[in-house]
């Protein structure tokens, strides 16, 4: 419902990622380290299915070369039942915070730890679907997924 009242709507669009907890020496000067992004534009419905297909095409593809061509073809039922919305970009803006506390002078002095806690997103290896057919082992391009 909510992609459907998107279509032709000024939108804002906000990504964050934390990397660390940042503690300090006063509760006033913890904070996190962090990358965000916040984009405005105009969103777009996407109604012809062949381009609405491309787009998740595309999509997959970007994260996971090659894996389109394994998949069974897509359905008219599942293209017909997923909303696709582009957005034209307005306006963006990027913030990153990273690096340790900024304490107070005073409170270096202070017999209190601080430094930062790292909080990363990590791609573990692939684990089985238990129905799979018996042999089957991940393909090349699961094996070699990547951030970014």
């Amino acid at each position: 419902r909510m992609l459907e009242a998107c279509e032709n709507a000024e939108v804002c669009v906000s990504v964050s990622i934390i990397d660390g907890f940042v503690m300090a020496r006063s509760a006033f000067n913890h904070s996190c380290n962090y990358r965000s992004v916040m984009v405005f534009g105009t969103a777009r419905k996407i109604t012809d299915p062949a381009e609405k297909e491309l787009r998740l095409r595309n999509f997959t593809e970007q994260l996971w070369p090659g894996r389109w061509d394994m998949l069974r073809p897509v359905t008219a039922k599942e293209i017909k039942a997923t909303t696709v919305l582009t957005l034209a970009l307005d306006e963006s803006s990027a913030k990153v915070r990273n690096g340790p506390p900024g304490d107070d002078e005073e409170d270096y002095a202070l017999p209190i730890w601080a430094g930062v806690i790292p909080v990363r997103t990590q791609i573990l290896p692939p684990t089985d679907d238990p129905r799979l057919i018996p042999g089957l082992t991940p393909p090349p391009h699961i094996g070699s997924f990547k951030f970014g």
